[in-house]
């Protein structure tokens, strides 16, 4: 005879709510263990001992709260019953009369009260019922398979630890570890200070955490974890030090000897959002996003994970030495739990040789490519391919190499009064570009101070992209401006990402939409000075 299976709600997991009873579990445990744990090792841990209450819960069902109804019974007035097909809710009989059916064997009909409103029948006294088989707990219902309830529901359990976890003062977090703070070795500024000498003799860093406590002798008579956690957040505690290991890995380094970039965006990438005239037409703005990598448009991390990604640069990053970190190269380099910036290390596919990089999380760009840029000749508008590395913390940069050759070019030249005016000219290129990006700069340092002229002046933006119109229209035939080619121009003064650029072009009058990307002045502005 088949049994009757008892399982789980099926939003059970889906509304799980952290209990005090939860928090205090997982804290004991943590105590038990001596070992720092992430939200997703503890959900896991949870996620465990959660299917052992609920089985044990169950079974206990089963022999409490009343007799469990089987049609085989008789049942007498008064009597309170569970029906594991309602989810063992409870009722009471309240009536017993005979019952008639020609196909079965004289049986009884038991008349059972769930609350003042609701009464229902069922069949007494047959020996013969679905119903009267065994009551066992499914062995078949995924919500009690930990392997099945961490793959589907893990990472939604674990956001729910961590932001219960951060209101806890008892819990501290260490790159995404937690740990029970009165565990915590007492770790005085003294050992501190030899910390920060240890950094300054590295350079300032990275060094992970085990090779700052073999030099500062700090006592280790308890679990070692424990110490190496709470030299952890003394550090992160204190100012001088800073946290740049990618997740899964802490490293330290000193902050007043990280490059200045890394801890304040160059001014070049400084971009001051203005109240724009309108919304840009979202069926040009996705197709000009698709030609530019901007990380000052809205981030959208790809479906899949892309292993390598080609991109072409615009001024602010080549001056800056920095990549934009958009959604399109996120999985391409390292990220952390909770630091804001992330060492790293550049490998020129080339030639091997490695340049320090640091992910400026919070500005959304990758700084450390000054040194590189210069010495592979790259410019404005070159193509540089940028994959993920074969080990964890390095990434693989390569320039676009080609043949030299002298090829007509898009050329700035400054006037006296700080003006741009483009021309055509002959230059030696010796690596691969985007014809609409390029731009050749004979003279950066007379850039520069037209670019803190117009920052510091704050210039409007409006104002420069008429002006840039106009003079890139002076380089085609037809007067035709392509947007991409535009938005490289554009930032060469000011930074301006393409949403801003588009929405002030549909807002000029005398700029006309001609269809894809291309934009056209009108005769009058054309001509007018």
């Amino acid at each position: 005879m088949a049994s009757l299976a008892l399982s789980l709600d099926p939003n059970y997991w889906k509304n799980l709510t952290i209990t005090e009873e939860d928090l205090q579990f997982l804290y004991n445990h943590l105590l038990e263990t001596e070992t720092p744990q992430t939200a997703a090792e503890l959900a896991e841990v949870l996620i465990r001992e959660r299917i052992r209450r609920e089985i044990e819960r169950l079974k206990q069902e089963q022999v409490a709260g009343g007799e469990i109804y089987q049609p085989k019974n008789h049942y007498r007035p008064g009597q309170t019953l569970r029906f594991p097909a309602l989810g063992m809710t409870q009722g009471v009989v309240v009536g017993v009369r005979p019952g008639f059916n020609p196909d079965l064997p004289p049986f009884e009909v038991v008349e059972v009260e769930f609350d003042s409103q609701t009464r229902k029948e069922f069949a007494a006294g047959l020996p013969e019922h679905a119903l009267n088989a065994p009551i066992r707990i499914s062995e078949q219902d995924p919500l009690l398979d930990p392997k099945y309830v961490i793959k589907h529901y893990g990472r939604e359990i674990a956001a729910k630890l961590t932001a219960v976890f951060e209101t806890n003062p008892d819990l501290v977090r260490i790159a995404g570890a937690w740990f029970p703070r009165a565990l915590l070795v007492d770790v005085s500024v003294g050992y501190l200070n030899l910390a920060e000498a240890v950094l300054e003799m590295a350079g300032g860093g990275p060094l992970p955490t085990q090779a700052i406590l073999e030099q500062i002798e700090l006592p280790s008579d308890v679990n070692p974890k424990l110490t190496e956690f709470s030299l952890n957040l003394a550090l992160q505690e204190d100012g001088r030090f800073d946290e740049v290991g990618p997740a899964g890995q802490i490293l330290w380094f000193l902050k007043r000897l990280e490059p200045e970039a890394v801890q304040t965006p160059p001014i070049f990438l400084k971009y001051s959002p203005t109240e724009l005239p309108g919304e840009p037409s979202q069926s040009i703005l996705q197709e000009l996003n698709r030609l530019v990598f901007d990380e000052l448009e809205n981030p959208e991390t790809p479906s899949e994970e892309v292993g390598e990604v080609t991109l072409s640069l615009i001024f602010p990053h080549w001056r800056a030495g920095t990549l934009p970190l958009t959604g399109a190269m996120v999985n391409l380099f390292p990220t952390a739990y909770e630091s804001p910036r992330v060492r790293f290390n550049f490998v020129d596919e080339d030639d091997g040789n490695i340049y320090p990089g640091w992910v400026v999380r919070s500005h959304r760009y990758i700084y450390g490519l000054q040194e590189w840029y210069t010495r592979q000749g790259v410019i404005p508008g070159s193509l540089i391919t940028v994959r993920q590395g074969e080990k964890p913390g390095e990434v693989f940069i390569r320039a676009r190499k080609k043949r030299p050759t002298k090829e007509w070019l898009r050329t700035v030249l400054i006037g006296s009064d700080g003006g741009i005016v483009f021309t055509m000219l002959k230059h030696t290129v010796g690596v691969e570009y985007d014809e609409r990006m390029i731009i050749i700069i004979p003279d950066p340092e007379r850039l520069d101070q037209v670019w803190e002229q117009t920052y510091r002046q704050r210039v409007p933006l409006d104002r420069i992209v008429r002006s840039m119109t106009k003079e890139l229209a002076k380089l085609n035939p037809q007067g035709h401006v392509h947007a991409q080619e535009l938005y490289a121009a554009v930032n060469l003064v000011k930074r301006c990402p393409p949403s801003a650029l588009l929405a002030i072009l549909a807002s000029l009058p005398n700029i006309s939409h001609l269809g894809d990307l291309y934009f056209r002045l009108s005769e009058e502005e054309a001509s007018h000075e």
